[in-house]
């Protein structure tokens, strides 16, 4: 979706292709947006609360840049063992990941954040996905396919990464990176539906 759309409905605060992809997925219409915002955790801050206090942030500092519009803001993480993993720095990082999460669960877990009229309501998500045991070999492979790199965790499942996932307990759309139903859910108190243009009288 250009973001020079003269129908925009909201303001994305998100650099990530995957969410533009799920937007464009349901038809709305967007700007784009990626404010600076430190990432860093707190003390103590558990991965739930991180999630939702980065959407609030980014939310938030859209804010100036939205001229009236809603801010859609969204930020996740992959947990296993209470633990966030972040994006990996190298080859040796990703494997370390992809090991770990081999044959067994993990959550992921997003914060979403609409902040519109100075006013900001946010949600957090969970969905639970059990990866198969994989191979060193197949884990390399996958490195090699350049899937992983920049993705939470060192995997996509909306890619290559599918043929490692066994189980999703939840939302798809939340582990891609913007859970649709409950993001729909705080849009549409703002009055952006795209199942209005499609209304019949």
């Amino acid at each position: 979706m250009p973001d020079t759309n003269e129908n925009v409905e909201l303001l994305l605060a998100s650099r990530s292709p995957r969410r533009r992809e799920l937007l464009d997925q349901i038809g709305l219409a967007y700007r784009v947006l990626a404010p600076d915002v430190d990432e860093t955790p707190e003390p103590g801050e558990s991965p739930q609360a991180l999630v939702e206090r980065l959407a609030r942030a980014k939310a938030q500092a859209g804010q100036d840049a939205a001229a009236g519009l809603p801010v859609l803001a969204a930020d996740t993480a992959v947990v296993v063992d209470g633990v966030a993993l972040g994006k990996p720095a190298d080859a040796a990082h990703a494997l370390g990941m992809l090991e770990r999460l081999s044959g067994r669960s993990h959550v992921v877990v997003s914060g979403i954040a609409v902040a519109a009229d100075g006013a900001i309501a946010s949600r957090v998500v969970e969905s639970l996905v059990t990866l198969r045991a994989t191979t060193e070999a197949e884990r390399r492979a996958y490195w090699a396919s350049g899937e992983p790199d920049g993705k939470a965790g060192a995997y996509a499942i909306q890619g290559l990464g599918a043929v490692f996932v066994e189980r999703l307990e939840g939302s798809y759309s939340n582990v891609v990176g913007l859970p649709l139903f409950e993001t729909l859910a705080l849009l549409r108190d703002q009055g952006v539906d795209p199942l209005s243009r499609h209304a019949i009288d």
